[in-house]
């Protein structure tokens, strides 16, 4: 009997001296410590260590040794800077997303840090990045998710609504609704920049982007004429404030165009209202389109039309 409860507690000892190897007993506190999950005796010692290792690029060893002191310290400086250092990392591993979603914890969390006016200037970059095309990744692989740029610009903005880098920001959120197609957000967007930084850089830009969005969405000249007629007289108003900017001789080509797009229109309706007999109301659009464009292919078109009418009434 003796012999075999002696064999057990042989056989329990060595089945849990490996799970010893993974502890360290400490005998200031009387207990043994898993290294892997221990805490160093001061938010300054836990931070310095992990810096070290973010200084010698062993990012996912940082990252854990970072977390512990939001954990263990969550109310320390060195808290906000762990947080901090924890975007570098997603950065450093090509995680944009991520990174963005990191700093702006700095900014939630621990508003009174003093890398506040950095990290708005990286996210500003993250989403710059996006806007040229950069996309969201997981784990290396791609994600079929909507350009963040407009997440990252708007929070930009909020971050600090009258800061150095909000203007611009503003208007790359236009720009980023443009480019999606979603006409009425960005032209709201647009006018954000003429409205609160008018005396920005950014505000003469935003006054074409207006124009440019309300003719973005006259697509269809006989459905669209009063979007295409906003349109012209927006860059018309642009090239009367701003005669020798930039983008005035774009505005110029544009109010062209736009001019043509009416004319089509009006040929069109008239064309319409004469299938449908009705002559007098065919003629007024008819010499609409001379009128509006006396020099266009639809007036040519509209010339012919007006001589048939006028041999009917013979």
């Amino acid at each position: 009997m003796r012999r075999l409860i002696g064999l057990v507690i042989l056989v329990f000892c060595f089945s849990i001296s490996p799970a010893y190897s993974y502890w360290i007993w400490t005998p200031k506190t009387g207990k043994w410590v898993n290294p892997k999950t221990a805490v160093k005796p001061t938010p300054k010692d836990q931070f310095d260590f992990a810096k070290g290792l973010y200084d010698s690029k062993n990012y996912e060893e940082a990252k854990r040794e970072l977390k512990k002191i939001l954990s263990s310290y969550p109310k320390s400086a060195e808290a906000a800077e762990s947080q901090f250092y924890l975007g570098l990392i997603e950065e450093q591993q090509g995680n944009s997303y991520e990174a963005y979603l990191a700093y702006q914890k700095v900014i939630d969390k621990y508003p009174f840090s003093e890398r506040i006016a950095e990290i708005i200037e990286r996210e500003y970059k993250i989403g710059e990045q996006f806007m040229g095309g950069a996309k969201r990744k997981a784990l290396g692989v791609t994600l079929p998710v909507d350009n963040p740029a407009i997440e990252i610009f708007s929070k930009v903005v909020e971050n600090s609504p009258f800061g150095p880098l909000a203007p611009v920001a503003q208007y790359k959120l236009g720009l980023a609704f443009k480019n999606l197609q979603i006409y009425f957000e960005a032209e709201e967007a647009f006018n954000k920049v003429v409205t609160n930084y008018p005396a920005s850089e950014w505000a003469e830009a935003s006054k074409f982007q207006i124009a440019s969005t309300r003719a973005s969405l006259s697509k269809s000249p006989e459905y669209d004429q009063g979007a295409t007629k906003e349109a012209k007289e927006k860059f018309e108003e642009f090239l009367e404030s701003h005669p020798e900017a930039e983008l005035s001789s774009q505005a110029r080509k544009n109010i062209e165009d736009l001019m043509g797009k009416e004319s089509e229109s009006n040929y069109k309706i008239a064309l319409f209202y004469e299938k449908q007999k009705d002559y007098k109301a065919a003629e007024i659009y008819y010499n609409e389109t001379i009128d509006n464009q006396p020099e266009s292919i639809w007036a040519a078109k509209a010339m012919e039309r007006l001589k048939i009418l006028g041999n009917r009434k013979r």
